[in-house]
């Protein structure tokens, strides 16, 4: 489960700033982006290769006897342990640049391996085809995000708490199998991490403006920035993964 985004920094909200074109902010946001589709693409790489060549496929992944996929306890260290680092970072008291930048390429690549077991549940032209859907619909939310004048924050406040509601039912449906309860986590997931594409890219704006030129803030806020926005985009794949994905091997 990746549903890391509640755990990852996030910078206080400000007062509305003149959100005049800024070539500043213009140049900040294009490296966040930048930051997110390299990231995109080295988690797109690690997953088609270990979901598909089998003696790294072997050591992540297994098939039990009744036929269900899951990890192996390797496995199991890789999927956790992009929680385990934002925990971590979450109560350092300063971070560097360096630290920021590390933290984010290692939750990624840990990310984009545990994802290979989704080559063993959906047909490739299933996963292309969901994450071309969930490209698509990042770029218009995060968009609305950058260019809307409305305030977002009370949205993202409630959009959290949401989250949290979406993690406690996921744990629950563990224990209780229901295909109703599973659809309307899906449903109600794809929901919440399309606001929060539009909520976290506005809270950018906002982190620009707040941090006032300091570059090593704002290197470490583009690390950042890229993390919540990465962990927004792979949580919506996986939702909508669920309903465009078809039908399973």
């Amino acid at each position: 489960m990746s549903d890391f985004n509640g755990g990852s920094p996030r910078f206080g909200a400000v007062a509305r700033p003149d959100m005049a074109v800024d070539a500043g902010l213009r140049a900040f946001m294009l490296g966040v982006y930048n930051k997110v589709a390299i990231g995109l693409l080295l988690s797109a790489g690690l997953a088609w290769f270990t979901g598909n060549y089998q003696p790294v496929r072997d050591m992540l992944f297994h098939v039990d006897v009744t036929g269900r996929i899951g990890y192996t306890i390797l496995g199991m260290v890789v999927a956790f342990a992009p929680l385990a680092i934002l925990l971590f970072q979450s109560f350092a008291r300063r971070t560097s640049p360096q630290a920021a930048s590390v933290t984010y390429w290692a939750i990624v690549a840990l990310i984009g391996a545990s994802m290979g077991m989704l080559f063993a549940i959906y047909a490739d032209a299933a996963i292309y085809q969901t994450f071309l859907v969930t490209a698509a619909a990042f770029g218009g939310l995060s968009l609305v995000g950058y260019t809307t004048k409305r305030d977002l924050t009370g949205m993202g406040s409630f959009l959290i708490m949401g989250l949290i509601g979406l993690i406690l039912a996921s744990l629950v449906s563990i224990f209780f199998q229901s295909a109703m309860l599973v659809f309307l986590i899906n449903l109600i997931g794809v929901g919440i991490f399309a606001g929060l594409i539009a909520y976290d890219t506005q809270r950018l704006k906002m982190t620009y403006y707040q941090l006032g030129g300091n570059q090593a803030a704002l290197s470490v806020a583009t690390s950042y920035g890229a993390l919540s926005l990465y962990l927004d985009f792979i949580n919506l794949f996986r939702f909508l993964l669920y309903f465009i994905g078809g039908s399973r091997r």
